[in-house]
């Protein structure tokens, strides 16, 4: 594909997320998800044993990505043999479908106004919307931090990774990323029902957001300095506290933000009712506030928009 079909390709799928946001009808983590759900009452039917859970979550995380890839990559040759620009359109639809940058920032103005307004019941319920932990009894302080982390860690899963495979490969490497994100967002749990079954998935997301993470800190750290936040303060934290998350790719995000606010990420959370610790991101330079919400959505769409320019010229200096 010439190269500057193949960049407006993710500039056409990126300004639509920015009109538009998610899809209303057809998405594909909603496809995905019923497919796994499906895998896995299957493979639970027959597979007992710890061993042969692992196995089979190899299995069903393999069929689950190859599908992903295979599937819209016969079916835009198959258009593009018939009409390159109708192939064209529909790999931009793909493309995103893969992306979430419009309905992170909405999600993070919701919390924000009902904060705002003093609703705490409602600010509580509209944050367990984007979060895995616990909310019914989070402080409004804890509600912003919530917040804020969720908008971080998406920052790449949402909007920066699907951008980046998108550039590597179109939409079926965009795709591979989201199901292998779907996955792990199903299966990846560090608890008894999903140590075994759910291996695979959490590793496989691990290695997909490896490089992707790291280039979001850093373009996080960016953004920070083009809006006048603390942009060498992000830059330290990321360097200093990122691996003390328990997850190797989310500390740098969630650190390069926390650094730019000038605020302390991290705490106890609640996971059905088991306390954990997470590690401390950050210094409460500031204290926690609903402001650090919207700063947290600024920061997120600068650096996609920045990842769309290192993208653009990355793959224009490669001539792919």
């Amino acid at each position: 594909m010439e190269l500057t079909a193949r960049l407006g390709l993710v500039w056409a799928a990126l300004a639509l997320d920015w009109l538009l946001g998610d899809p209303a009808f057809g998405h594909p983590v909603r496809l995905l998800g019923l497919a796994i759900e499906s895998l896995e009452r299957l493979v639970r039917a027959v597979c007992h044993r710890p061993r042969a859970l692992k196995v089979a979550g190899v299995v069903v995380a393999a069929l689950v990505v190859a599908a992903a890839v295979l599937m819209p990559l016969y079916f835009l040759l198959w258009l593009r043999g018939r009409n390159f620009w109708l192939a064209w359109a529909s790999e931009v639809m793909l493309i995103y479908s893969t992306v979430a940058a419009r309905s992170l920032a909405a999600a993070g103005r919701q919390v924000f106004g009902l904060l705002a307004a003093g609703d705490l019941p409602r600010a509580r319920k509209a944050v367990g919307y984007i979060v895995g932990r616990d909310t019914d009894r989070l402080s409004p302080s804890e509600v912003v931090r919530a917040a804020v982390e969720t908008v971080a860690e998406n920052t790449v899963d949402g909007v920066t990774a699907p951008v980046f495979y998108a550039f590597l490969g179109g939409a079926p490497l965009a795709m591979a990323y989201r199901a292998i994100n779907t996955l792990d967002s199903m299966l990846g749990y560090r608890n008894e029902r999903y140590r075994d079954f759910g291996w695979a998935a959490a590793r496989l997301d691990d290695l997909a957001n490896y490089l992707p993470a790291r280039l979001t800190g850093g373009l996080l750290c960016l953004a920070a300095f083009l809006l006048r936040l603390r942009a060498k303060h992000a830059w330290q934290t990321m360097r200093r506290d990122a691996r003390r998350h328990p997850s190797p790719n989310g500390g740098y995000p969630e650190a390069a933000v926390a650094g730019a606010l000038g605020i302390r990420l991290g705490g106890v959370n609640s996971y059905g009712g088991v306390r954990e610790f997470r590690p401390y991101l950050g210094e409460a330079e500031e204290a926690m506030e609903e402001k650090h919400i919207l700063a947290a959505t600024r920061l997120m769409r600068r650096t996609s928009l920045l990842a769309l320019l290192l993208g653009s010229v990355g793959l224009w200096f490669l001539g792919l």
